[in-house]
């Protein structure tokens, strides 16, 4: 399911459907499934997002798994999305990236990357 998420992203920046192409703001809400839990997961989430310039909150779940929402120019949250399914924190392991609600805002619902306790 992430895969094509991020394509649908890309495939509609490269179309020039997006207002200022890599400039439109996106919000997409993610779980991630694996060893994501006590492997500084959020933290490393958090740092990339920030480092994106990215606004969001990540979280772990009761299910072991990591959630959030990542909010910020399309083309930024791809690059996240990417970070999200392959890369996360070097002690993680990502069997799975869900991907929903993406939808086109017009402006950011937050001032920062939160971690939610």
């Amino acid at each position: 399911a992430g895969a094509s998420r991020l394509t649908l992203f890309n495939e509609r920046n490269k179309e020039g459907l997006s207002m200022a192409e890599g400039d439109t703001l996106v919000s997409v809400d993610y779980e991630i499934f694996g060893k994501v839990q006590g492997v500084f997961f959020h933290q490393h989430t958090q740092d990339e997002g920030k480092k994106l310039g990215l606004v969001g909150w990540v979280q772990n779940t009761d299910q072991g798994t990591v959630q959030g929402q990542l909010q910020g120019p399309i083309s930024k949250v791809c690059h996240m999305q990417e970070w999200l399914e392959t890369r996360g924190s070097p002690k993680s392991h990502i069997n799975k990236a869900n991907f929903n609600n993406e939808k086109v805002i017009l402006k950011l619902d937050y001032s920062d990357f939160q971690i939610v306790k």
